[in-house]
């Protein structure tokens, strides 16, 4: 995403949605948060979003790499 308060925005508006949509759109799907979300909403979908909600807005996106895109260390 291009800024971000908007990517921080669609990501609060995909995880009210669908949790685990949020999650991986901010830490991708390879990542302890996504699985824990993913596992949360297929048990109960409002601790489901509730996590993800806490997890979007408690860290701040990370800073883009030299070509605009997430670091390479961060893809893998």
């Amino acid at each position: 995403m291009s800024s971000g308060g908007c990517s921080t925005c669609l990501e609060v508006i995909f995880a009210a949605i669908l949790p685990p949509l949020g999650v991986f759109f901010r830490y991708g799907c390879c990542s302890s948060e996504f699985f824990v979300s993913l596992l949360l909403t297929l048990l109960c979908y409002v601790p489901g979003v509730a996590y993800s909600l806490y997890v979007i807005l408690r860290t701040p996106p990370e800073p883009p790499g030299i070509d605009g895109e997430r670091p390479y260390d961060m893809l893998a």
